[in-house]
């Protein structure tokens, strides 16, 4: 029987949450430094496909939002590696991948790359990790190549009925006008801005965004004429509705599917992880997180690491 159930965490829950992991002395973090180290590149059809990858076993593929790269998700890989063999690409046109100049940087170009990447690696089945972007990224993996999806876990993330989501209208409108790799820019100069405008709107702690952190986000997205223009391209991408007429195939998907959820996130408000859980046949309920905005992963890595053990069934 599907569970819809709610998992409302209370602060108190929370608090114990990250006690129990204290005690259980996670790994030391990766910085910026480290996992600039361990970046590798996979030569595709499509251009010269950047990722990182931890552990042995079954793969996992962690897919990032934007404007963001895999480094989004070096938490998780810190905590799941010993599970699981773990991908953390980045998208063509954001982050660290290089891609000619007429390479689609569409949704539906970045699903049929991670297949060719996944083939490059020789990886047939793997369980999906995904936010923002991402997260559309996956349903389209879902919907093109479903007998690779093992397992999926979504977090804050396109849906059908919300993509793209009003409030990101002024940058859809700022790649149209191409000023929005120069407004971006401005945050390598000015890190307070970019912690104070971007930070404040998508992290519960914009502090998590420390000048290094920034540099590596933003740097290769403004570096050059034709990075700039496929940031832009990205954002153009992302409308019309990538995901339109999607729900009929995601609701015969037999794929095991769990949803945890930023609780104040307004650009995907907890409304979408309902509408999620009411699609997929196999969905094993939502998780919500008290005081979480869309990029929460990034500052709780240990819930993600929880729910995908979970999920996964091992640990």
């Amino acid at each position: 029987m599907k569970r819809r159930n709610f998992l409302q965490l209370t602060g108190a829950a929370v608090a114990a949450t990250y006690g129990l992991a204290a005690a259980a002395r996670p790994p030391a973090p990766t910085g910026v430094n480290a996992y600039r180290q361990a970046r590798r590149f996979a030569d595709l059809p499509c251009g010269r496909i950047a990722y990182v990858e931890r552990g042995t076993g079954g793969a996992a593929l962690f897919l990032h939002g934007a404007p963001l790269n895999g480094f989004q998700w070096r938490g998780a890989l810190d905590r799941l590696a010993p599970y699981r063999r773990c991908i953390a690409p980045d998208f063509m046109g954001l982050g660290y991948s290089e891609i000619p100049e007429r390479q689609s940087v569409a949704p539906a170009a970045q699903a049929a790359m991670l297949a060719a990447l996944l083939d490059a690696l020789r990886v047939g089945q793997v369980d999906i990790v995904a936010s923002d972007s991402g997260g559309a990224v996956a349903q389209l993996f879902l919907v093109h190549y479903p007998e690779r999806v093992r397992t999926m876990l979504l977090t804050d993330c396109d849906t059908e009925p919300n993509s793209p989501p009003p409030m990101i209208k002024p940058v859809l409108d700022m790649a149209n006008a191409g000023t929005l790799a120069d407004d971006t820019a401005k945050w390598l100069t000015d890190k307070n801005l970019a912690r104070s405008t971007f930070g404040a709107a998508v992290y519960h702690d914009p502090a998590i965004l420390t000048d290094d952190i920034i540099e590596y986000y933003v740097t290769p997205m403004v570096s050059t004429p034709l990075r700039r223009r496929q940031y832009h391209a990205f954002h153009k991408a992302l409308a019309p509705n990538p995901l339109a007429g999607i729900e009929a195939t995601l609701r015969r998907s037999t794929v095991p599917v769990r949803m945890v959820w930023g609780s104040a996130d307004t650009i995907f408000p907890v409304a979408d992880a309902a509408y999620l859980d009411r699609t997929f046949a196999r969905s094993l309920g939502v998780r919500q997180v008290p005081g979480g905005k869309l990029f929460f992963q990034e500052e709780f890595p240990d819930v993600i690491a929880e729910e995908a053990r979970g999920l996964w069934r091992v640990g």
